[in-house]
């Protein structure tokens, strides 16, 4: 009897470390794709920034060539 119960015990250990694992790499997953999306928010609002900057030169050089 007492083996049996030894042995479910380890299983239900073992169970428990495999769903602690399981949790462990779906947060590292969540924690990666928030990264993941923080990198391309920062890269978009870059792109925008330069495309801003790209049209108030235009804007200048056209006000440039009237003066």
């Amino acid at each position: 009897m007492g083996i049996k119960d030894e042995m479910q015990g380890k299983a239900q250990q073992a169970k428990q470390k495999a769903q602690q694992a399981k949790q462990k790499a779906q947060q590292a997953k969540e924690q990666a794709q928030q990264r993941g999306q923080q990198a391309q928010d920062k890269l978009r609002q870059q792109q925008q920034q330069r495309r801003q900057q790209g049209r108030q030169q235009s804007l200048d050089d056209i006000q440039d060539t009237d003066q």
